[in-house]
């Protein structure tokens, strides 16, 4: 087979996982090296399935796994592969794009990455239990900071008694996720698919939720076949069981690939400032109006944020979920920066120093 003829065949059996010519491009001096070019559509203990222009081979990953969980071979992946072998090594992945990160549940700390390359970030979240507000707000934060485009959607809209209050729930999330589309869906009958196979068709998506979301009834809708097993939702609180164990990469049949989780009870954020800038945009806006650059949005003079909520422009929940957000993103980076570790303990000693005084003069003025 001559090299124009190789190429082409490698283009027509990745093009529908998303391969391209700046893939192409990265891949050149693997490619000359005698490696295959393939996409991770799972990984598992080490080992993992990679779509070639040879067919899907299995392979093990402890060639390029390091010391740094980040760096570990994942679902979406693009990676250069043996061409023989038993066992068989991925050598390495190409540089990823963009990359899907959450905190572990650690002590220490560590960043667990869900899925690389992605282009759409797709949050199941079920209207068939009470929103939890904050937790789409955890996962948009995290989706930002990954590089993709974040999208609501709400499933099992059709549990939703009537048009009125459905409207009222999207208006809800709307709210909480300025600049993302939001979307309603019922895989059940169908509603609200068309608009969403438009929106995965373009690029690679992964699906992300709480057990019991839907996102295996989604995946399912999208490909078009029960690639995915489904389990009911409990009655008592609408959760689901972990249908979905392992990361899987579906290719969809109107075109883009579909990146399947399993449920996540916990959404640590990891370094993830810039993304809860953008879940919190308003908040940061009215920040910049605020009389005072370091102004904390507590009970400073001129402060905007606080004039926001005082004429009802501002939810106050919004400014109590940005806090604690960004509290939380501060500790895990202090965890592993020792900059931000030092800045953050003399911003701790500015506050203890300046409660001591406020407590001195209040001493002064009972004595």
């Amino acid at each position: 087979m001559t090299s124009s003829s190789s190429t082409s065949s490698v283009f027509s059996a990745l093009a529908p996982y998303g391969w391209d010519d700046a893939w192409a491009d990265e891949f050149a001096p693997y490619d000359a090296e005698g490696l295959l070019a393939g996409r991770v559509v799972r990984v598992d203990r080490g080992q993992c399935d990679v779509v070639t222009a040879h067919g899907t081979l299995r392979a093990d990953t402890a060639f390029v796994t390091p010391h740094d969980p980040l760096r570990v071979v994942c679902t979406g992946d693009w990676v250069a592969v043996e061409p023989g072998g038993n066992p068989r090594y991925v050598r390495t992945y190409l540089p990823r794009r963009t990359a899907f990160v959450r905190s572990t549940s650690s002590k220490r700390s560590e960043g667990q990455i869900l899925a690389a390359n992605v282009d759409h970030a797709i949050v199941a979240v079920s209207l068939a239990v009470e929103l939890d507000l904050g937790r789409i707000e955890r996962f948009l934060a995290l989706a930002w900071e990954s590089g993709a485009q974040p999208v609501v959607v709400l499933t099992k809209a059709d549990l939703v008694p009537d048009a009125v209050t459905l409207a009222h729930l999207v208006q809800d999330v709307e709210t909480t996720a300025p600049g993302v589309p939001v979307l309603t869906v019922s895989a059940l009958d169908g509603d609200g698919l068309d608009v969403l196979t438009a929106v995965v068709s373009g690029g690679t998506s992964v699906l992300l939720g709480q057990s019991g979301a839907g996102k295996s009834t989604l995946a399912n809708a999208l490909v078009g076949s029960e690639v995915m097993e489904v389990q009911a939702a409990r009655d008592v609180d609408g959760k689901g069981r972990h249908t979905t164990t392992t990361r899987n990469l579906l290719a969809l049949p109107g075109g883009g690939v579909l990146i399947d989780t399993p449920g996540l009870r916990g959404v640590g954020l990891f370094d993830a400032e810039s993304g809860v800038g953008q879940v919190f945009s308003e908040i940061e806006e009215l920040a910049g109006e605020c009389r005072f650059h370091d102004c904390a949005h507590e009970s400073e003079p001129g402060c905007a944020v606080l004039a926001a909520i005082d004429s009802g422009e501002l939810p106050e929940r919004r400014l109590e979920s940005y806090r604690k957000l960004i509290r939380e993103n501060q500790r895990i980076v202090a965890k592993t920066d020792a900059r931000v570790r030092a800045e953050l303990r003399r911003e701790w000693k500015k506050r203890g120093a300046e409660g001591k005084a406020a407590m001195e003069v209040k001493r002064g003025r009972w004595a």
